[in-house]
């Protein structure tokens, strides 16, 4: 019984010293704050992360603020470079891109065919405020569209992009502005109207390790990963672009 009861310890301090390597291994907890259009991504490329997902320009303001974060991932590469100019984090890689599309009812009930529908009388937009990334691609269509008195129009600037999908998909708006990621997101919720290229902006996603982190080699191995094959396959997946195009 003694020699059974010796060998039950044993292997509980083995198993125990095995979850401790494996901890070791896994490396500590990071927070990750993230553009709100990464919500569904970035949890399926790594869920043992802390994520806070929010506007990118809101983000950005919390990390200057000092509030504690290990990475940023941005909807642009302008946030993350500013950062990167304050020393607040390390220089930006891009990872991903994007485009925009507009979203309508499900049904389509405002008879929407394209870009220049927006200007039927008594439509309700909403769109992005500007400083928000998807706010201020949202505000380059509407210029190279000629069609930049509607921002006047809008009947809500929300903070991002996934306020605009929301109000759209509970038929609190007619029409907004979201990234094509985030409108296959909710395929079948809502109708989905593509924007021409020669009205599209270069929507690029950049990301960095914030300097103050505490696990700042971790953080910055996590940013480098977002490159690899893993990570770009989810992105692919889940609508998002190679970066640069």
């Amino acid at each position: 019984m003694r020699r059974l009861a010796a060998l039950a310890l044993a292997v509980l301090a083995a198993a125990a010293l095995a979850s401790g390597a494996g901890a070791r291994a896994r490396g500590p907890q990071l927070t990750i704050f993230a553009a709100a259009s990464l919500t569904n991504v970035f949890p399926q490329i790594d869920p043992s992360q802390k994520y806070s997902f929010a506007g990118s320009n809101a983000l950005a303001a919390q990390i200057r603020q000092g509030l504690p974060a290990d990475v940023f991932a941005s909807a642009n590469v302008t946030l993350p470079d500013q950062l990167y100019l304050a020393g607040l984090c390390t220089k930006p890689i891009l990872f991903t891109g994007n485009t925009l599309v507009l979203v309508g009812q499900k049904g389509n009930p405002s008879h929407l065919h394209g870009i220049y529908s927006l200007t039927q009388p008594g439509l309700k937009i909403v769109m992005a405020a500007k400083g928000v990334p998807v706010g201020d691609y949202t505000r380059t269509v509407l210029g190279k569209a000629g069609l930049s008195d509607l921002v006047g129009k809008a009947v809500s600037q929300e903070t991002d992009v996934r306020e605009v999908l929301s109000k759209v998909a509970l038929g609190e708006a007619d029409v907004g502005f979201v990234y094509a990621t985030d409108a296959k997101s909710v395929a079948g919720q809502v109708s989905v109207f593509p924007i021409p290229p020669r009205y599209q902006p270069k929507v690029n996603y950049g990301a960095c390790a914030v300097k103050a982190s505490p696990n700042l080699d971790a953080a910055q191995a996590w940013v480098n990963a977002l490159k690899g094959k893993a990570a770009q396959a989810t992105l692919r997946a889940a609508g998002f672009l190679k970066p640069g195009r």
